[in-house]
């Protein structure tokens, strides 16, 4: 096992479409599947994509609760018109998260790293990571689907400046100003 390199916004790797996984269930396939999950759990990620471990595979890790599952050659449709909008972050675009506007349930089908056949629905954050994660595949970033560029910012700011008031860490200079 080895903890990879990320590819950071920038490299080419992540704008391009990524290729078919011919074969799931080969020692290579799985080896990059289990040292991505290590990578992730590594960078405290909540999904990865082969690509950007320099690897332009149809591949992604992700944790469902206390696991983590490898999926090849996704597919992810919609099941609802409904958008959820979140805050997403992306081990690719470290410091900075984005509001992105998603459908809130999918369905999901692929190969697993056993090289079953594997589908299912997901919603809430399930579903959010997934389509973080196949769009990666896409050579989609999650700033390339931001309708209001305003609602960027960097990680540490964001905590500042949207944590109620009385638990911003500047609470106490401002209640001497008044």
């Amino acid at each position: 096992m080895a903890i990879l390199k990320i590819a950071r916004l920038g490299h080419p790797v992540l704008l391009r479409r990524a290729e078919p996984v011919p074969d799931p269930t080969s020692p290579e396939m799985r080896r990059l599947a289990t040292d991505m999950a290590e990578t992730m759990i590594d960078a405290n990620g909540l999904g990865l994509a082969a690509p950007q471990v320099h690897v332009p595979l149809r591949l992604f890790v992700m944790r469902d609760g206390p696991r983590v599952f490898a999926l090849f050659n996704p597919e992810i449709a919609p099941l609802t018109e409904e958008q959820e909008a979140a805050w997403e972050g992306c081990l690719s675009i470290p410091g900075l998260r984005g509001e992105v506007a998603r459908p809130a349930r999918i369905s999901w089908s692929g190969v697993d790293a056993e090289g079953r056949t594997v589908s299912g629905e997901a919603d809430g954050m399930a579903a959010r990571v997934m389509q973080h994660e196949f769009e990666h595949l896409e050579g989609i970033l999650y700033l390339m689907r931001m309708v209001d560029i305003s609602r960027l910012g960097f990680t540490e700011e964001l905590a500042r400046f949207q944590a109620p008031p009385e638990t911003r860490p500047d609470a106490a200079r401002q209640e001497g100003k008044r």
